[in-house]
């Protein structure tokens, strides 16, 4: 699914109950204010094809489904584990400034979880449900800063509703789903949200997905007070580990020089929003 989206092996790919409740569910509420500095363009229009409901219903019973595989085999970190603390501190600080990239944000019940794996993957599902493997953290021993860049990338995938057009464009080809019966009002809907959560474990972005996450992860970080500069560094840590066989991560978010590039590009256009969200603390 998206860079760090599922993770293909004993723990499938999604992870981190984080009920953001103590702190954290209520900031999504307030869009940030300001245009956007990045250039993405409109999303597509082929999103429509499939009802967002659905999917975010689909994809949160498939991500209590691996929370509870988790959970099952110990690997499911508690509230008080001190990377998941500081996962969730994170995602407070960049959820308030989601609704302005999709409303529908405003209304998510976001959740940070961890996993134990040494798998170096993460995600966010469809309708906000993310989830970090330790592997990606202790591996790469990410700052903050950079962890920051991995979250705003996923949660872009979100936002921009990527996993909706890939399905929507899967079905339109005659290979994925049977959606046209229920966008009819016919079929069985309990079977449909099944598919969808089956399809989201193998769902792949294309690579100007990859762009616009790139891009849009890095204008949520900068606003979220995370240094820009983290974007390019991280990027260079996964290039340092393209040898790794197995790496589920790089399968799906090459890291080439075009994409360090074109990060490189873009951190003048939120360096001022940085500095602000900086000086304001």
């Amino acid at each position: 699914m998206c860079w760090m989206c599922l993770a293909r092996s004993c723990l499938p790919r999604r992870g981190f109950l984080t009920s953001l409740a103590a702190g954290g569910a209520g900031l999504a509420l307030a869009p940030a204010a300001g245009l956007a500095q990045v250039d993405v363009g409109p999303p597509s229009s082929m999103r429509k094809l499939v009802s967002a409901e659905q999917l975010e219903s689909a994809a949160a019973q498939q991500y209590q489904q691996l929370l509870a595989q988790a959970r099952t085999k110990g690997a499911l970190a508690p509230d008080d584990h001190p990377q998941l603390r500081r996962l969730r501190a994170t995602a407070r600080r960049l959820l308030p400034h989601t609704p302005a990239w999709n409303p529908r944000a405003s209304r998510w019940q976001w959740e940070v979880h961890l996993i134990g794996s040494r798998q170096i993957n993460a995600f966010c599902m469809p309708g906000g449900k993310i989830a970090f493997f330790t592997g990606i953290l202790d591996q790469l021993a990410l700052t903050d800063d950079e962890a920051a860049m991995v979250m705003g990338h996923e949660m872009a995938h979100a936002l921009r509703e990527h996993a909706r057009e890939r399905i929507a464009k899967t079905q339109a080809t005659g290979l994925g789903l049977s959606l046209g019966a229920q966008l009819l009002g016919l079929g069985d809907v309990g079977r449909l949200a099944a598919d969808l959560g089956t399809q989201l474990l193998s769902l792949k972005f294309s690579r100007e997905d990859e762009t616009e996450a790139d891009l849009v992860g890095l204008e949520l970080a900068a606003r979220g007070a995370y240094d820009p500069r983290a974007s390019v560094s991280l990027w260079r840590k996964m290039a340092a580990v393209t040898g790794n066989n197995g790496l589920e991560f790089l399968s799906t978010h090459p890291s080439g020089p075009n994409r360090i590039r074109d990060l490189e590009a873009n951190i003048p256009k939120v360096e001022g929003l940085y500095e602000q969200a900086r000086r304001a603390g």
